[in-house]
């Protein structure tokens, strides 16, 4: 069982930055690949990031190429999403999620444990 709490989301200006962390709970972080997905207002939640379980590779949508960076610290247990050059359209409900396969994955049917999600609002 794996357990993952969202932190660092709030407000911020177009052309801002945050950086989001995602604390796990257990002693097999580091046998986990994590995500980030968000679900904009009246949308779907869409895949945004996902970092193998060595950190040794990464993956990102399109939308996002070069303005956002995940992260990891296995001994922290934790996942970040550093997001730069924010835009209006990143506003979403931002949640991080752990799937047992520990590779890179993009569909969320792959993930086995998700956080509550932690808001994040850009204002133009």
């Amino acid at each position: 069982q794996v357990q993952l709490v969202e932190s660092g989301g709030g407000f911020v200006q177009a052309g801002g930055s945050l950086r989001l962390s995602c604390a796990a709970s257990g002693r097999t972080f580091s046998t986990y690949g994590m995500g980030w997905f968000r679900r904009a207002p009246g949308k779907e939640r869409d895949f945004v990031a996902a970092i193998s379980r060595s950190g040794g590779r990464t993956y990102y949508r399109d939308a996002v190429k070069g303005r956002f960076t995940i992260s990891r610290d296995n001994a922290q247990n934790t996942v970040y999403l550093q997001m730069n050059s924010l835009k209006p359209e990143d506003t979403a409900v931002y949640y991080c999620a752990a799937t047992h396969y520990g590779s890179v994955y993009a569909n969320q049917k792959d993930y086995d444990y998700w956080g509550q999600g932690t808001q994040v609002t850009v204002s133009s």
